[in-house]
Parts: C-alpha cells; sequence; structure tokens
C-alpha cells in the first residue's frame, strides 16, 4: 500500500483543520494542509534536530541556502544569490510586510486566496480588485479589467502564481505579459509562489516571475516556503527573495520589530525538504494528479456544479451557484462536507475542496459531495 493511502487520524490533535469540526461527522476537506506524513527525510531531521537538546535563538546556516539555491536552479533554472533571501515565519507574514513595505495602493486579480485580500486593508492601503475571467478555455487574467481596476496610486500588484483558488499554473506569455503591464504602470510585483512545488500537469513547469528577465526581478518580491509542497505548514518556515537592493531594504525594514526568526526546526526542515525530498516528491505529484481526476469526474457527473481543470495545487474550485443554495457552505456542512467558502475569496456561491488526502476519504469526500449537490 502506498503511504498516501495510510490514513493520519488527527482528530483530537492540536490540528485547526480537523479541529473545527470536532464531535461532528464532518469530512474537513477546507483549510490547504494535507493529510499526509512529511518525508520521511524530514522527520528524520527533526527529531535529530530534537535530540540536539538545545533550542536557541538560531538563525540560517550555510548548508541551508545552499539547498534552496540548489533547489531553484534545479527545479526551476533560477539561479539567485544568498543574499537576496529573506527569511520568514510564514508566507502570510511576506505578503502583509509587502504591504506595509510598499507605499500606494493594492491590486489584485479575484477570486483569490483570502490574505490578499487583509494584507491591504491591515496595513492602512486601498485594495483594488480586477475579476479574473472564467473562459471555455479556463482561467484567464482580464487585462481590460486589470487596466480598470488601475489608478495613479497604484504601486503593488499582489500575484497568486500558481493560482489559489482557481488551480492555474500561469504560462511563460501570460507572466509577460503581466510583467509588461508592472513596467508600463511601475508596479512592484509580490509573487506568492507557495504553491509552485505542485503543478500536476507534466507538459507545465512552474515560471519564477522574477526568472523572466533583469527587470522582472528589480520590481519583484517572490515568496516562497516548502510549507504546501512538503506538508510542513505548522513548523512556519519561508522566505522572500529579493534582488534589488533597495527594495530589499524596503522589506526588512518593514520587517523590523514586528517580525519573529523563524524557528530552528522549520529550518532544518526546510533543507531536507529540498534537498533529500525529491523521491516522496514525485509520489506525491503522482498521487494528487490521480485524486484530482477523481474530483474533476466527481463533479462533472453532477448537475448545476462545474469547475475548471486544475493544473496546479491540490485544491478544486467548484461553481456552485445553479444550485440556488443561500449558504452553500452550511449545505455541504450539513451533509458532511466541510470546504471553504467562496465568499472569503471574493467569490460567493464558490466552494473550495483541497483533494490532499487519502483516497479512502477523498472517495467518501466525494459521495457526500453528490449526496449535497442531490439534495438542494
Amino acid at each position: 500500500m502506498n503511504s498516501f493511502d495510510t490514513p493520519i487520524d488527527r482528530r483530537d490533535s492540536d490540528s485547526i483543520k480537523w479541529g473545527k469540526y470536532a464531535g461532528r461527522d464532518v469530512l474537513p476537506l477546507w483549510v490547504a494542509d494535507m493529510d499526509f506524513a512529511a518525508p520521511p527525510p524530514v522527520i528524520a531531521a527533526l527529531q535529530r534536530r530534537i535530540e540536539h537538546g538545545v533550542f536557541g535563538y538560531g538563525g540560517p546556516w550555510p548548508s541551508l541556502t545552499e539547498s534552496v539555491l540548489a533547489h531553484l536552479e534545479s527545479e526551476y533554472l533560477w539561479r539567485i544569490e544568498p543574499e537576496w533571501i529573506v527569511w520568514l515565519p510564514g508566507l502570510v507574514t511576506g505578503l502583509n510586510v509587502a504591504c506595509r513595505a510598499i507605499d500606494g495602493e493594492v491590486l489584485t486579480a479575484t477570486p483569490i486566496y483570502p490574505p490578499f485580500l487583509s494584507a491591504p486593508h491591515f496595513s492602512g492601503r486601498q485594495l483594488n480588485r480586477a475579476e479574473l475571467a472564467c473562459t471555455d478555455a479556463g482561467w484567464r487574467f482580464d487585462q481590460n479589467a486589470l487596466k480598470s481596476a488601475l489608478t495613479a496610486a497604484t504601486r503593488l500588484f499582489l500575484l497568486c502564481h500558481p493560482h489559489n483558488p482557481v488551480g492555474r499554473c500561469w504560462s511563460r506569455e501570460e507572466l509577460l505579459t503581466l510583467a509588461t503591464f508592472a513596467d508600463a504602470n511601475d508596479l512592484v510585483v509580490c509573487s506568492d509562489e507557495i504553491h509552485c512545488g505542485l503543478v500536476l500537469d507534466a507538459d507545465k513547469r512552474h515560471i519564477p516571475f522574477a526568472s523572466l528577465s533583469p527587470e522582472a526581478a528589480r520590481r519583484s518580491i517572490t515568496l516562497m516556503a516548502p510549507s504546501k509542497t512538503f506538508n510542513i505548514p505548522g513548523l512556519g518556515c519561508a522566505f522572500a527573495v529579493i534582488s534589488d537592493a533597495k527594495l530589499r531594504h524596503r522589506f526588512e525594514r518593514a520587517m523590523a520589530g514586528i517580525v519573529p526568526h523563524v524557528n530552528v526546526l522549520g529550518l532544518a526542515a526546510c533543507e531536507v525538504a529540498y534537498r533529500d525530498s525529491g523521491d516522496w516528491h514525485r509520489e506525491l505529484i503522482a498521487y494528487l494528479r490521480t485524486n484530482r481526476n477523481l474530483v474533476m469526474a466527481a463533479v462533472n457527473l453532477e448537475n448545476g456544479v462545474k469547475m475548471q481543470p486544475v493544473e496546479a495545487t491540490y485544491l478544486a474550485w467548484i461553481d456552485v451557484r445553479k444550485l440556488g443554495l443561500a449558504k452553500p457552505a452550511a449545505h455541504f456542512e450539513a451533509h458532511g462536507l466541510g470546504l471553504s467558502d467562496g465568499t472569503d475569496f471574493g467569490a460567493p456561491g464558490w466552494l473550495r475542496l483541497n483533494f490532499g488526502c487519502p483516497r479512502s476519504t477523498l472517495e467518501e469526500a466525494l459521495k457526500r459531495f453528490s449526496a449535497a449537490c442531490r439534495a438542494a
């Protein structure tokens, strides 16, 4: 049996995902963490670090930095310098720091991961939204909508790449169009690339926005983390890559006195996730690809619901508007399925389903999904 097939009981644990429905027969397929154990090399590295016994203040070390550099070059053909890295205790922290660091209004494209909507607000910034276009060919950036949402005061564009929740792996052509738009309007691009290791389609590759050109790099804050790909979000380890020294200084100044050091276990896990977990990662992608296909087939069987193909992430973005439900998430919860409410992403009438779980869990979830659709 594949290790991904083995259910791990997360009930009555510290899991936010499973604790939400404690005492209820509801399968939680909402928040974006997977129900899989971390890669064996990560677990072994954490055990070695714990056996050391001392957990004082810590920081990155040369072999950790080298593992990040080697990973970015081998996976994405992106060569960076060690001094470009700014370590963070989480990617959402990076989004909020970016909004504080860049004066002016913020632009993003919705639907979008909820912190994209809250970070500008917390930073006292005006947020302007452009809707993504949902076409027969899939989700696309709407250039006219972006231009209409842009103001003279806009200085920061928040990009989700690959996109959560719509599951797009943006192509080079799409990214180059965005880079031209950013250049023409003097925008800093903060690119959330936390799902970059979760491209499911074999014919697609993640292309870091900052790798497009020297000009794109100059105006980029790239946010990355091993947390989604290797299922270690609770260890709190992420980083920004900022090649422009002035921009990096602005970012670090906005962190000062607020953002803590990354904890030492997160750093230890990061090194071996990137350096030693390739075999586990390949097996994960194959497993998620099959799960993705099961979700697509199940959704397409039902009347009144639809979804576009998921190219990346382990998240399905499902349109349930034709079911005519006043409260879609509550309706599916009543049928034993806990999904993310599209309202939180700026898209009422949609639901997000996390298929990063053992197949037995997913098969039961899809039965409940079908029953909920037919009861609507």
